[in-house]
């Protein structure tokens, strides 16, 4: 049994109290804060031996000595660094390293360097909730929501990929060649570009992906095999361990350094060339005018102390004259990343954060190992830390550190830069929100609209002129095979010259020649001819040679069309030639009965019957009110027809009493002025120019008739005519040559041969410029051209095109055509019977117009003449006699009705006053009697 013992009683009560009152303390405020701690151990993950890694590490130690001695930032917090080397981008150094500061209560690691290694350790924090802040890593997938632990304080390869993808699209140049390194940081680099190349309608032809672990047998076998590619536009997205490397190889052994080779480096090139305080003259000679990105970071007053202070920190860390570095803008974003940390742990502590660690019971099972994972804590705060870093809001070195909410910093910028000598030159700027310009403005002031813009470059082989950015592929020297085809006939487009054996000449060879001539280089070719000779190619076939890779280009008489647009790339038309009709014709000779020829049968038949039809009506509305058009039988018919066609010259004398006679007469003569003028024009027309006659009017009647229709085997109209207008193939002829379309023609379809012949314009007028007995009818029914294939995406068919403009503008192109199609006086453009005959159908609303109003005129007078009929006979008659007596009635003379109405209001008023008279007669009768 213990005894009691004041001394200890005593002990015990005070320890209570105290506990009471600090107990009941925190409880009646509620926001007492945990004592901040001495000391934060952070890590930092880095390969020391980089150009990346020796400047971050020593801005890293800078900046941690820098909040240590400042008392604004963590309000004396001292934070511990410890520092790992990874080895050259070493992924498993990387994770045993991130596993040791997981067993050491690290609150946040800067780094990893490398996107690799980034991605490994992510799972890591993920796990233990410790945030991971790198200012290196640029791979962009390491925004995504897999990895909310981790934090990139640079900025990422998305927007540096953008700013290549706005160079590419400046220069006008569409496909690219990418050499990268195939791991993560390469791969996802190199994807961004493909996406950003393809909002500027440019791609990615080739990607030439190399292993992490080079060696310079794979550089050379690489650069082998993209400089037997089309394209001459290098991206090289590389460590900057070997990316040196592949320039020299590229410039020493490779001849790629010269002018026609474009090289755009990632910010790799910068970094080494920033930190290389004296770079080995003979590596600057093998970039000489390479295109590099450097991230830009404005001038301010923490960047000019940072770099003022740089020699002192070098000269303190035992860094000698000769081995002295400079400091890059990777440097720079180490430091921020720093004090971007601190700022944000001391807001941690400021809200009450505990710097608190507890076992992963997922990691349980692993006690008793050697590589003792259960000695990993989580960091039970790491997710306040989190959410306290994303809304940090302060200014460092590299300007204002913010996150955007994808992860981002804000306001993402590089500077374009040229290799020039023995140093660098800014040529201009690139931001997220104003593209290219030779000027950095203010990213929350910028112009939408301002113009894309760069400085001069000094391209390799030391030329200021934009090289095009693609070239023949090397293949031993092959040629460009040029596809010709072998026509029988139309020899005036493609043929071969006699006695000779790769030789052609043509109205589009020549074309084609004289387009090389306006190219800016060489082009070494030669003619392939496709066909046997005895009847024409399909177009179809050889142009699929091209997709199988038979054939380079084909040259001739090939037209323009949807469905070989999906096969090949076409230039710019050279010649328009749309599908036409030709037919036998005849010229119709002046006669006597020319007149005639303006309106059709059916127009002047309608044209008779409504003068008729109009004199009838007048003649019904005037004739019970107007003399003129009273009398016997004979004079009123004579006036009917007379009155009906002196309208035609507006020389009618008959005077219109009636409000409706006036109402049709006015429209009549609104229809007779338009016949007039049409009848005035086309006659005109017939007089004046040369008509021709045929049985078929163009390609409407042909497709409604049923007669045979011919065409040029091998020709898209046969497609056209079967699948576009619905004929029957049956009803269609091919013909191979122009003995046959003459000898079809004469002896049309009575006699085995076609009503007409549907082929391209440019055929048919050669056809016809020694054949008038033929042709062209109706209008050119289909709008198209003919081009030379090349191709999909072939710059060469851009370059023809460009080519074939200039041509056209310098007159080039009339000039050969006039030298091989001049066309002779023979040819016609085609009839003008069917245009300038006037048909019944573009007159049918004058008409209708007219006989409506006729017919409406009619209706107001039978009502008319029912009522006064009506009122007039004052009684209803018989039925048998009501008909009989409305005729007389109708017949009669207006003025007969009104004599009788006024003969009779004249006896009523003559009674009248004669009564009135007799009254006051007897009433001054009776006065006189009556007086005295």
């Amino acid at each position: 049994m213990s005894t009691y013992n004041p001394c200890t009683m005593k002990i015990m009560y005070s320890w209570l109290l105290g506990m009471i009152f600090y107990n009941g303390l925190f409880i009646s405020t509620g926001t007492v804060a945990s004592p901040r701690p001495d000391v934060v151990n952070i890590g930092a993950i880095l390969s020391f031996n980089t150009s990346v890694g020796k400047a971050a590490k020593l801005a890293i130690e800078a900046a941690v000595h820098d909040v240590n001695s400042s008392p604004d930032v963590l309000n004396g917090t001292k934070l511990i660094l410890a520092m790992q080397d990874t080895k050259l981008s070493s992924g498993f150094l990387g994770i045993v390293e991130a596993l040791r500061f997981m067993e050491n209560d690290t609150v946040a690691i800067i780094g990893p360097q490398q996107s690799v290694i980034a991605h490994i350790i992510s799972h890591i924090a993920n796990e233990l909730q410790v945030p991971l802040l790198s200012f290196a890593a640029t791979d962009p997938t390491l925004n995504s929501l897999q990895f909310p632990y981790f934090f990139r304080t640079t900025q990422s390869d998305g927007f540096q990929m953008a700013a290549v993808a706005d160079i590419v699209g400046y220069y006008g140049w569409r496909d690219v060649i990418a050499i990268y390194i195939d791991d993560d940081h390469g791969r996802n680099g190199v994807s961004a570009l493909g996406d950003k190349l393809a909002e500027k309608r440019c791609k990615i032809s080739y990607k030439a992906p190399m292993s992490p672990k080079l060696s310079r047998e794979e550089i050379t076998r690489t650069l082998l095999k993209v400089n037997s590619m089309d394209s001459r536009v290098f991206i090289l997205h590389i460590s900057a361990t070997w990316g040196l490397d592949v320039l020299i190889n590229a410039a020493r052994e490779m001849n790629m350094m010269r002018s026609e080779y474009v090289w755009i480096a990632t910010d790799w090139l910068s970094t080494v060339l920033d930190t290389e305080s004296s770079p080995n003259s003979a590596a600057m000679d093998s970039i000489q005018g390479v295109l590099t990105l450097r991230m830009h970071i404005p001038d301010s007053e923490p960047k000019k102390k940072l770099f003022s202070r740089w020699n002192n920190i070098l000269t303190a860390s035992n860094y000698t004259e000769n081995s002295r570095f400079g400091l890059n803008t990777y440097g720079m974003y180490a430091y921020d990343t720093v004090l971007l940390l601190a700022h944000s742990l001391d807001e941690f502590l400021n809200q009450g954060g505990n710097i608190s660690f507890s076992n992963d019971t997922s990691l349980t099972e692993f006690q008793g190992g050697r590589l003792q994972f259960d000695a990993m804590s989580i960091f039970d705060g790491g997710n306040k830390l989190r959410d306290i870093i994303l809304r940090v809001n302060i200014t460092g070195v590299t300007g204002n550190l913010k996150f955007t909410s994808e992860g981002d910093l804000f306001h993402p910028a590089y500077e374009v830069i040229n290799v020039i000598g023995t140093g660098i030159r800014t040529i201009g700027y690139w931001s997220n929100s104003s593209g290219l310009s030779v000027n950095f403005s203010d990213p929350d002031k910028h112009n939408a609209n301002s113009k894309q813009q760069l400085y001069g470059v000094i391209w390799p082989g030391q030329t200021t002129k934009k090289p095009r950015g693609w070239a023949f592929s090397n293949n031993n020297g092959r040629q460009l095979r040029v596809g010709v085809p072998n026509r029988i006939n139309y020899r005036e487009f493609v043929s071969r010259i006699e006695n000779s054996d790769n030789s052609y000449g043509g109205f589009c060879i020549d074309v084609f020649n004289a387009a090389k001539e306006e190219l800016p280089y060489p082009v070494q070719y030669k003619f392939v001819p496709y066909g046997d000779g005895h009847k024409n190619p399909v177009t179809l076939d050889l142009l699929h040679m091209i997709t199988t890779g038979a054939l380079d280009a084909v040259v001739g008489d090939i037209t323009i069309t949807t469905n070989r647009t999906k096969m090949v790339d076409f230039t710019q038309p050279y010649i328009e030639s749309g599908l036409v009709v030709v037919a036998p014709v005849w010229k119709l000779n002046s006669s006597a009965w020319a007149f005639l020829r303006p309106f059709t049968p059916m127009m002047w038949c309608a044209t008779g019957v409504y003068f008729l039809l109009v004199g009838a009506v007048v003649w019904i509305l005037e004739r019970r009110t107007n003399d003129e058009f009273r009398g016997p039988p004979r004079r009123q018919f004579v006036t009917i027809i007379w009155f009906s066609f002196s309208t035609l010259f507006f020389s009618h004398r008959e005077r219109i009493a009636s409000t409706l006679g006036r109402f049709v007469l006015i429209i009549w003569l609104f229809v007779v002025l338009i016949l007039n003028s049409s009848y005035t024009a086309s006659m005109t027309s017939i007089l004046t120019v040369e008509q021709l006659s045929s049985p078929v009017k163009g390609i409407e009647s042909l497709v409604t008739s049923s007669e045979p229709i011919g065409f040029q085997r091998g020709s898209f109209a046969e497609n056209y005519l079967t699948d576009e207008l619905n004929i029957h193939k049956s009803r269609l002829v091919p013909l191979n040559s122009i003995a046959e379309y003459e000898k079809a023609l004469r002896d049309g379809p009575s006699k085995g041969g076609v009503a007409a012949v549907v082929d391209e314009r440019a055929y048919m007028e050669l056809f016809l410029s020694t054949r008038c007995e033929f042709g062209i009818v109706g209008q050119e029914f289909t709008k198209m051209g003919w081009g030379f294939a090349f191709p999909r995406d072939s710059p060469l068919a851009i370059d023809m095109s460009t080519a074939i403009l200039t041509l056209s503008e310098n007159g080039g192109l009339q000039r050969l055509h006039d030298k091989w199609l001049t066309r002779s006086a023979c040819s016609s453009e085609g009839t003008k019977q069917g245009v300038d005959r006037l048909q019944l159908q573009s007159f049918w609303g004058l008409f209708i117009l007219c006989g409506s109003v006729c017919l409406l005129a009619l209706l107001f007078y039978l009502i008319k003449m029912i009522r006064e009929y009506t009122r007039h006979s004052g009684q209803i008659s018989p039925q048998s006699g009501r008909l009989r007596s409305f005729l007389s009635f109708v017949k009669e003379k207006e003025d007969h009705h009104h004599e009788e109405a006024e003969g009779k209001s004249e006896s009523k008023s003559s009674r009248s006053i004669r009564d009135q008279r007799v009254h006051s007669n007897g009433r001054v009768h009776g006065e006189i009697m009556m007086t005295p």
